[in-house]
C-alpha cells in the first residue's frame, strides 16, 4: 500500500521567526511551501534591493537555509549560503546565497525559477515563493509620546520605539506569485509566525491576491505566537493585543487554531477569548527552548503542529493529494 500523504501546508512570515516554523514543520510534512516577505530594505537585501532594482532575497535564503537536505551535501551547501564576506570593500557582509539568487534571477529572468534552482541545490524539503513579485515597503503609523508618526521601511518598522496602530504596503496593491496563490488554495494548513509581527507576518495580509487565497482556502489556519513580546515593534503589547491587532489588519479572516507557549502568555482567559472571537482554539504547548531563550525548539513546536493538526484531522474537506 502507498504511504498516506503527509499535509500540504503553507508557512508564511520572514526572517527568524520563519525559519523557525519551517524547521519544525519539516519534521511532519515533505509537502511545505514557504511564503516569504519582500519588504527587506535593510543590510545585504538592502543594498542589493536598491543597486539592481531586485526582491531582497534575505528572507528568502534564510527559508531556503531551514529546508535544505540533512545530508553532508543539503548542509554544505546551507552554510555556504548563509556564508558572508567580511572585507573592507564592496562585498563586506554580503551573503553568499544574496549574491547567487540575484544572479539566477538575472540569468533567468524569472523569480520563482531562480528560487527553485537553488532549492535543487540544497535538496530543499519543500518550496520557496516571494510573497510578491515586486519589493514592497512597509508605511506605519506609529504611536510616540501621545503623537502619531509615520514610519516607512520595514527596518525603520522593526526598530520603531513607539506602538505601531496601523501598517500599510507600498505599492498598495502589490502582485502575487501566482504559484503562491495556488498553494494557499491548494494547502490542507496555512501557517502564520512567530516573528515580527507588524513587519513580516501581517504584511501578507495585505497583498490583495494572496489575502484572497486565505480567507477562500478551504484548508485551515494556524497562528503561532511569539515567546516575547519585547521587542520594539510590539513594546508593551500583551499577547490577546497581538491577536487583535490581526484582526484589525484582517477583520473577517477566520483563524483555526492559535499555538502559544504558557511563559509568554500573560492572561490566558483573556487570549482564549480574543482566540475564540476570532473563531479559533487556543492551544497553549511548551515549545520554548529548554535554555529559557526567546527561541522555538523545533522537536517541540512540530509536537504542536502535530496537536494542532490530529485535532482537526478529519474535520476539513482535504484539498490535496
Amino acid at each position: 500500500m502507498p504511504a498516506p500523504l503527509t499535509p500540504a501546508v503553507v508557512a508564511l512570515g520572514g526572517g527568524h521567526g520563519l525559519s523557525a516554523s519551517l524547521s519544525a514543520l519539516r519534521l511532519m510534512s515533505d509537502r511545505l511551501t514557504a511564503i516569504v516577505t519582500v519588504a527587506d530594505d535593510g543590510g545585504s537585501s538592502g543594498r542589493l534591493r536598491k543597486e539592481l532594482g531586485v526582491l531582497p532575497p534575505g528572507d528568502l535564503r534564510m527559508a531556503l537555509a531551514a529546508l535544505c537536505d540533512d545530508s553532508d551535501w543539503g548542509r554544505t551547501w546551507r552554510d555556504l549560503l548563509q556564508h558572508r564576506f567580511t572585507s573592507s570593500g564592496d562585498l563586506d557582509q554580503h551573503a553568499v546565497g544574496n549574491l547567487l539568487i540575484v544572479a539566477l534571477w538575472e540569468l533567468l529572468g524569472d523569480q520563482v525559477e531562480g528560487l527553485d534552482w537553488v532549492g535543487k541545490l540544497l535538496g530543499s524539503r519543500g518550496r520557496v515563493l516571494p510573497m510578491a513579485s515586486v519589493p514592497l515597503s512597509i508605511e506605519a503609523d506609529v504611536s510616540v509620546g501621545g503623537e502619531v508618526v509615520t514610519v516607512v521601511g520595514q527596518a525603520q518598522v522593526a526598530s520603531t520605539r513607539g506602538r505601531v496602530d496601523t501598517i500599510r504596503l507600498i505599492p498598495a496593491t502589490p502582485p502575487a506569485p501566482q504559484e503562491a496563490v495556488d498553494a494557499v488554495m491548494a494547502a490542507d494548513w496555512v501557517v502564520l509566525g512567530p516573528g515580527s509581527w507588524f513587519s513580516s507576518v501581517m504584511p501578507h495580509l495585505m497583498v490583495p491576491d494572496l489575502a484572497r487565497a486565505l480567507h477562500e482556502t478551504r484548508g485551515r489556519r494556524c497562528l503561532t505566537l511569539n515567546l516575547s513580546s519585547d521587542t520594539d515593534e510590539t513594546q508593551g503589547m500583551t499577547t490577546t493585543e497581538h491577536l487583535r491587532a490581526l484582526s484589525r489588519h484582517a477583520p473577517d479572516l477566520r483563524i483555526d487554531a492559535v499555538v502559544a507557549d504558557p511563559s509568554a502568555v500573560d492572561d490566558p482567559e483573556l487570549l482564549a477569548d480574543e482566540a475564540e472571537r476570532m473563531g479559533a482554539t487556543l492551544l497553549m504547548r511548551q515549545v520554548r527552548r529548554g535554555d529559557g531563550s526567546a527561541q522555538h525548539d523545533s522537536l517541540r513546536l512540530a509536537a504542536a503542529y502535530r496537536d494542532v493538526f490530529d485535532r482537526f484531522l478529519g474535520d476539513v474537506g482535504t484539498v490535496s493529494g
